[in-house]
């Protein structure tokens, strides 16, 4: 069924009047303990749509005879700066068939063209303590699951529905979408639009007394809504229609299979690749590349001729099927490597995690050949691409490997486009990027920040602390922000703005993103509790800072949710960098 929603302007039209005639219908025969002074009150405000500092606007969704199916009630706040949804009505015939879901899009349409910081509105609670019957917390539980597929969720740890009971005989959650900007309230702001809401909202319901009670118990700074409760499964993307001229080249290392350590609890393997591409290419953002073929220089540029020398010869000599494994870490003070090339693994690993067989060295070569390809990319004037890669490399120093990395995809990739431009690498798994680090760490045209999981108690241990800032001409050049066990998406939040100041204050000409999924809630590796709207949220800030973005994949184990994270990332970065 086809229908088109618009926005209600005078009430002197005749199209006008008719539609007005259609929203009071809906609102008489749907929402059937509305009094008569509202409906006489939204009334008024069709006519005079200012009232209480409130600009009133309403959007009708219409059938191609005219007929009103649904409508929706926006007011803003324009001294506040924020938009709240008074109300959606639907038919009850024409329910289900996504006219809500158009009307709640168009909402925030509006509330993004008024520049808000959010868009603010009401439901009732799912707590099954306030409602005992099962068919009115099935259909609160539906509401407010409409609402969390949409974007709202329901701010937490405040008196808000507590004080509702006392005007009313249900409680009320308050819900915040920010809209699509991945920006959070600061407790200040938060404070301001919850007393306006109060304030304009119930007048003369209220008293000052309860309106304070309500502000004192909002402590949270940013403000907290609470974690997804109803979504489980990636929402349908075939509604995200890419220009062609706007695809993501998805650069991958097919090659990547042969190198696979077969021992159990080698987590780093094959399946990751394929995971990550059932869910993406569902969608409509990529456009596969070819890879292209890059000489070793580009490697030697970044890493240690004889490191690298080395892996490609050792490599070569592992019999087929078996791995080398290092077994002796000299202390690296007066040592020299070894002659014999199966005794040399310790002098250029840092752990016992990350053995060479035969395809270690074509498998790294091919992941660095996707980078450059995704850094080329870049330079022709694609704005985002992504090297889906593994091994991964970000553990891979100068003359070293390990965790998993043999060589430093990342870093060969900026290395390259450092001859263009700055360059800022934004490290975002969750263990420490101590390969860029130390390769860049004298360099003063690339940042290098990294978010990740305290070293005191989390790999590589021997770097990542928050005073390691750069030194010579380096200095201030390098950012680590470390942070605890268990953290959830707010708490990284706050240290991923960090980040983003600190990039955007270095005002690079391109920017390189390690991609690590192994922050997400259930990672084998990591411990921190980061979900799929999490993953959305960054891509979407970063994509804000309108700065050409390649992309290279780092860790993520956990290939349950692997994919829909990544989807979700780059839907963000997409929205974000295009609108």
């Amino acid at each position: 069924m086809s229908f088109r929603i618009r926005r209600i302007h005078y009430d002197s039209l005749p199209a006008n009047r008719a539609a007005i005639q259609g929203i009071m219908e809906i609102t008489r025969s749907e929402i059937p303990d509305i009094s008569e002074e509202a409906i006489a009150h939204m009334e008024s405000l069709l006519k005079n749509p200012v009232f209480r500092n409130m600009h009133y606007s309403f959007f009708v969704a219409e059938n191609g005879r005219g007929d009103v199916l649904g409508f929706a009630e926006l007011s803003h706040a324009e001294d506040c700066s924020f938009c709240f949804l008074d109300l959606i009505g639907l038919r009850k015939t024409r329910a289900g068939r996504g006219i809500g879901s158009a009307l709640y899009r168009r909402v925030r349409e509006e509330a993004l063209r008024l520049r808000s910081r959010g868009l603010f509105m009401e439901c009732l609670t799912d707590d099954p303590r306030a409602f005992p019957d099962k068919a009115v917390m099935k259909e609160n539980s539906s509401r407010l699951r409409f609402y969390e597929q949409s974007g709202a969720r329901p701010v937490i740890n405040t008196l808000y529905e507590e004080n509702s009971l006392k005007h009313y005989p249900n409680p009320y959650f308050l819900l915040f979408d920010d809209i699509g900007t991945g920006l959070e309230l600061p407790l200040p702001k938060a404070r301001r639009i919850v007393r306006a809401i109060l304030e304009r909202k119930y007048a003369g319901d209220c008293t000052e007394k309860e309106i304070r009670a309500v502000l004192l118990s909002m402590r949270d700074d940013p403000l907290l809504v609470r974690s997804p409760r109803y979504l489980r499964h990636e929402k349908n993307s075939r509604d995200f229609s890419v220009p062609v001229k706007r695809k993501i080249p998805l650069i991958i290392n097919d090659g990547h299979d042969i190198h696979h350590i077969r021992e159990k609890g080698y987590v780093e393997s094959p399946v990751r690749i394929t995971s990550i591409l059932k869910h993406i290419l569902k969608s409509d953002l990529f456009q596969k590349c070819a890879p292209s073929r890059y000489s070793e220089r580009r490697i030697r540029a970044v890493h240690d001729r004889d490191f690298v020398t080395y892996f490609k010869k050792v490599s070569a000599l592992v019999p087929a099927g078996k791995s080398l494994y290092p077994d002796v870490f000299p202390i690296r003070r007066n040592v020299r490597p070894p002659k014999k090339l199966v005794s040399r693994a310790g002098y250029y690993c840092i752990d016992i995690y990350s053995p060479i067989n035969r395809n270690s060295y074509i498998a790294a070569r091919g992941a660095v050949d996707c980078a450059l390809t995704g850094a080329d990319r870049i330079l022709r004037g694609d704005r985002i691409a992504y090297a889906l890669v593994r091994p991964p490399g970000h553990h891979a120093g100068k003359n070293s490997f390990g965790g998993f990395c043999y060589f430093n995809s990342t870093a060969i990739a900026a290395e390259y486009l450092s001859s263009y431009g700055r360059v800022a690498v934004l490290d975002l798994d969750y263990h420490h990027g101590n390969g860029q680090q130390e390769i860049f760490y004298e360099r003063s045209d690339v940042l290098t920040v990294s978010i990740h999981a305290d070293p005191d108690f989390e790999y590589p241990h021997f770097s990542g602390f928050s005073d390691e800032g750069g030194t010579g001409e380096g200095a201030g050049r390098n950012l680590n922000i470390p942070l605890p066990e268990g953290i959830d998406g707010h708490r990284y939040g706050r240290a991923f703005r960090k980040a983003l100041l600190t990039v955007r204050k270095f005002s690079p000409d391109f920017l390189i993103i390690a991609l690590g999924l192994d922050t997400a809630k259930g990672d084998p590796t990591g411990t921190w509790n980061l979900v799929r709207e999490d993953f959305h949220r960054n891509g979407l800030a970063i994509g804000g800072l309108r700065v050409p973005v390649l992309v290279v994949q780092e860790g993520g184990y956990d290939s349950r949710v692997l994919g829909a994270n990544v989807l979700g990332f780059f839907r963000g970065l997409f929205t974000g960098m295009y609108g």
